[in-house]
């Protein structure tokens, strides 16, 4: 069986024999695979996998110019931006995990902002769908197809690197073709619930995230030394402690002692403590080989589309609904859409940062936009508000008794191990210091959200709705969720 990866993608074949894609839990589907370029009667060549063992593997670099026409020198360049950017040169930017849920819509927020972007990605994200019998409630195109409909629609290319960061002979390559000034690192796995199905799946997590940003970092050391790491990490990193949460570091005085330290992190799964690692090793490369990097704690992101992605239908974002990747906010949009009870956990007090997509690529921009200095580790909180889980559903039954939807809501037994009422205050204001403007929650965002979940409500898969993972029965065997 052959699966189509391209349909119009000028591909670039490199003689490097290492693996692109590396799955490295024992349960993953194995993929000893090659690529093979043929060319069709079309201008466009098609890219195809074939599902078989050859003796080499290689790596696909592609760029979205048409067959015929010749690729672009991968040398930094100097062009102007817009006038707006204030920028003197076009900056090179990769966007790790850029086929994502936030990867995507940075890519094209940066790309459209003038600078040259490239997204590396090895698409494990997809195979976790297939794993899993999940699916995005909006059909997304390939990451071929999206890139080359951007193409077609503003001009403007962006390049793609299909591989694994952990292999690092793959990181090496890619470094130091594109040559990146900035490189904004979504590429980890991002859900609890997937953390906490089994061992193999929390097993592969650290690896994954933990490895991957420990190549990331080795990279900037070796090939790019000025380069600015922007980093998603969580807010999930601080737990829920009983006094405010300040911005990475706090100042505390021990026995007439005074010092401003990290602050304490409290994760509260395998995928929260892979990033609780990364912010560490950041931290510590920063400090012994002059690194700069920025540490996103972001939020819970809510929300479908930005200026973006709303251009073409090609273009539309992946929007999770269910009990393993989907987010709170997103989720009951959902539920209310297809008449299914609002799904609140426990007692419902659990209280988080929430921001608006739109706001996930505006605060990338402006810490790529304004670099930490080199041995800086910055810190900011990246989120807009704080809502409880019963506040949101609030929220979304008055929104959605306005569309006439009977909205009910029913009580979960939590399967979490987290406090269900609680102090939460985190402050959040470095990104509003450089200029962030908020989209904040507003009636007429969960109208846009709740009409587009009703467009699609044939698509959702109401078995997927219900919580599957729970944290305290997470086992040593691997397990498929039921369809």
């Amino acid at each position: 069986m052959a699966h189509v990866l391209s349909t119009s993608c000028c591909l670039k074949i490199s003689s490097s024999k290492k693996s692109y894609f590396k799955p490295s839990t024992d349960n993953f589907t194995s993929f000893s695979s090659s690529f093979t370029s043929k060319v069709c009667k079309s201008p466009m060549p098609r890219l195809v996998w074939q599902e078989k063992e050859l003796p080499g593997k290689c790596i696909v670099r592609a760029t979205t110019l048409p067959a015929n026409q010749e690729a672009p020198s991968t040398q930094s360049s100097s062009g102007s931006l817009d006038a707006s950017s204030g920028l003197s040169k076009t900056k090179r930017v990769m966007v790790i995990g850029g086929d994502g849920y936030c990867g995507w819509a940075t890519a094209l927020h940066l790309s459209k902002k003038g600078y040259e972007v490239a997204i590396v990605d090895n698409l494990v994200r997809r195979l976790f769908d297939h794993q899993l019998g999940l699916d995005s409630l909006t059909p997304i195109s390939s990451i071929h197809n999206r890139i080359r409909c951007w193409k077609s629609i503003t001009g403007k290319t962006i390049e793609l690197f299909i591989g694994d960061i952990c292999d690092f002979e793959f990181l090496t390559e890619t470094f130091k073709s594109f040559e990146p000034d900035s490189v904004v690192h979504f590429g980890e796995q991002r859900s609890a619930p997937y953390s906490m199905i089994d061992r193999s799946r929390a097993v592969f997590t650290q690896h994954n995230n933990v490895i991957g940003t420990l190549n990331v970092l080795f990279a900037i050391k070796e090939f790019r030394e000025d380069c600015h790491l922007v980093k998603l990490g969580t807010m999930g990193e601080y737990g829920t402690p009983n006094i405010d949460i300040e911005e990475g570091y706090i100042t505390i005085t021990h026995n007439g002692r005074t010092d401003t330290l990290p602050y304490p992190k409290q994760a509260s799964s395998f995928y929260h403590l892979s990033k609780v690692h990364d912010s560490h090793n950041i931290a510590f490369t920063c400090k012994a080989w002059g690194i700069r990097a920025t540490d996103l704690n972001q939020g819970v992101v809510y929300g479908l589309r930005t200026d973006e992605t709303a251009l073409h239908e090609e273009l539309y974002n992946r929007f999770d609904y269910d009990g393993v990747f989907g987010t709170a906010l997103n989720r009951f949009c959902v539920q209310a859409a297809v008449g299914h009870p609002l799904t609140v956990y426990g007692k419902g007090g659990q209280t988080r940062g929430y921001l608006d997509i739109r706001d996930t690529v505006q605060c990338v921009e402006l810490a790529i936009a304004n670099p930490a200095n080199p041995g800086e580790f910055r810190v900011f909180n990246q989120f807009t508000e704080q809502f409880s889980v019963n506040e949101l559903a609030a929220l979304v039954t008055k929104a959605g008794e306005k569309l006439g939807l009977d909205v009910q809501t029913i009580t979960v037994p939590n399967p979490r191990v987290e406090a269900e009422e609680h102090y939460y205050n985190a402050k959040h204001t470095k990104l509003i210091e450089l200029g962030l403007k908020p989209h904040l929650l507003s009636d007429s965002l969960l109208d846009s959200v709740l009409n587009f979940a009703i467009k699609y409500k044939d698509r959702v898969d109401t078995k997927q709705i219900m919580p599957s993972v729970s944290w305290r029965k997470i086992g040593v065997k691997p397990r498929t969720i039921a369809a």
